[in-house]
């Protein structure tokens, strides 16, 4: 939407109706806060208790774990007793109606009409292939058939056998006169398959048949249509994007260090996922955990020390929540994006907690963010890293670039027209309250 452009009657009415809701809202809390304010305090104070409780079951051993988690439970308790007692679930109820419905309205008052990523319609591939790793995603490729359907659909599927170097197999694919290439894998495998295509100059498919697939979630590709996304062979539209490297390794997402990514190096974690975190966290987490190692130098020239977590990718994420892991607005700001955060005690776990809840973890006095177009890490021992959900350990200094424009990616069309990865709604932000006001009153300066 340009500066002054008309807005359509819909999403007009949408803003309206998100601020009245918003207004209803905050004025619906307040009167309740100041009607039930005993009721306010104690379930401020029993959730703090909760918290405080949980960072010694976590950073714990022994005795302590166990005073802990007693007192974690009974503050669980006191909290659902003082809400059931003072009939406080219609309060949380008509709190959740309002503010679910108008985060809606604002969503849909904000959206955008598709990505501005620059993007061209292509002719078909004469000889498209599809690398399939079959135990991704517990074995999505098979659950969806997408070997025969590539069949039907002119594409030549090849599939990943045990023992077989998926590095090796694209570059022979290729050799073989491939001039489309895709993978149907986890975000490592598509991480992989990607560095191959833009070695070559090849345009990329990514159908998303892994776990999580954050990768595909960013270029806008439906993770629930599996076999959609085969549409991007024969009617797909480029897009050029970036990609990131660590000591020559290219991946697509992120790169994470810290507490997380020595948690999955465990040989344990992949079988006993709970059992190893609750092992390892104590030695990580507590009073007797060697503080971090992990050196880096900031773009003003100040040398840091990362916290507990440092993570960097290939483009910045929105970190305004740590769950989900954010997403990202953009995959060609020819940028790194950088993120750490320290934490130390009960209570900054506490004001980590807060700040979490309301959307507001970059106000943590522990949370760092930057963005560069290399970035060093030193450290005096080999790093544990996590690449795009891969555990690795690296020899430092890692070193991390960006590479520009070095890769097109064919997407299906329904990728381009629909709305970008993005920031989380935030009816709390300035910005946010500004925009739908000049969405209701008829024209919008677009931020984008």
């Amino acid at each position: 939407m340009r500066p002054g452009t008309p807005v359509s009657p819909a999403r007009r009415l949408a803003a309206i109706l998100a601020l009245l809701t918003w207004l209803a809202l905050v004025v619906f809390l307040v009167v309740a806060a100041v009607s039930r304010w005993t009721v306010l305090v104690a379930t401020v104070t029993s959730i703090s208790v909760f918290v405080l409780a949980a960072w010694y079951v976590v950073a714990r051993r022994g005795v302590a774990r166990a005073i802990g988690a007693a007192i974690a439970v009974i503050a669980m308790v006191a909290f659902v007793v003082v809400m059931v007692s003072s009939e406080s679930i219609g309060v949380l109820l008509v709190a959740l109606v309002l503010a679910s419905a108008s985060v809606g309205a604002a969503g849909y008052a904000l959206r955008t009409e598709g990505s501005d990523a620059p993007a061209h319609i292509t002719a078909s591939a004469k000889h498209p292939v599809l690398l399939i790793n079959p135990r991704s995603g517990g074995g999505k490729a098979e659950r969806f058939a997408l070997a025969d359907r590539c069949l039907q659909a002119g594409i030549e599927p090849v599939v990943l056998l045990p023992g077989d170097d998926l590095l090796q197999l694209a570059e022979s694919v290729v050799a073989a006169g491939a001039d489309l290439i895709g993978m149907a894998g986890g975000d490592g495998s598509q991480a992989l398959v990607a560095s191959v295509a833009s070695r070559h100059g090849l345009p990329f498919v990514v159908v998303p048949a892994g776990t999580r697939n954050h990768f595909a979630l960013d270029l806008g590709i439906d993770r629930e249509d599996v076999p959609g996304s085969l549409a991007a062979f024969h009617d797909g539209i480029d897009r050029v994007i970036d990609l990131a490297e660590v000591n020559g390794r290219v991946f697509v997402n992120n790169a994470a260090m810290g507490v997380y990514a020595t948690v999955v190096q465990s040989a344990d974690y992949r079988d006993a996922k709970i059992q190893t975190v609750a092992s390892m966290l104590p030695d990580l987490l507590g009073p007797t955990a060697q503080p971090s190692d992990l050196h880096c130098t900031l773009p003003s020239g100040e040398d840091v020390v990362a916290g507990q977590l440092l993570l960097i990718s290939n483009n910045s994420y929105d970190l305004h929540h740590l769950r989900g892991g954010g997403r990202r607005t953009r995959l060609d700001a020819g940028v790194l994006g950088a993120a750490s955060v320290s934490v130390s005690t009960a209570a900054d776990v506490e004001a980590l907690t807060a700040l979490e809840l309301t959307g507001r973890v970059d106000q943590f006095h522990g949370w760092r963010e930057w963005t560069a177009p290399a970035i060093e890490v030193r450290s005096t021992r080999p790093v544990e890293v996590g690449v795009d959900g891969e555990a690795l350990v690296l020899d430092p200094p890692l070193r991390f670039v960006v590479r520009p424009a070095a890769l097109t990616v064919r997407v299906p069309r329904a990728a381009i027209t629909a709305p970008p990865g993005g920031q989380p709604m935030r009816l709390t932000d300035r910005s946010t309250i500004t925009a739908l006001f000049q969405l209701a009153f008829g024209h919008r300066k677009d931020t984008r």
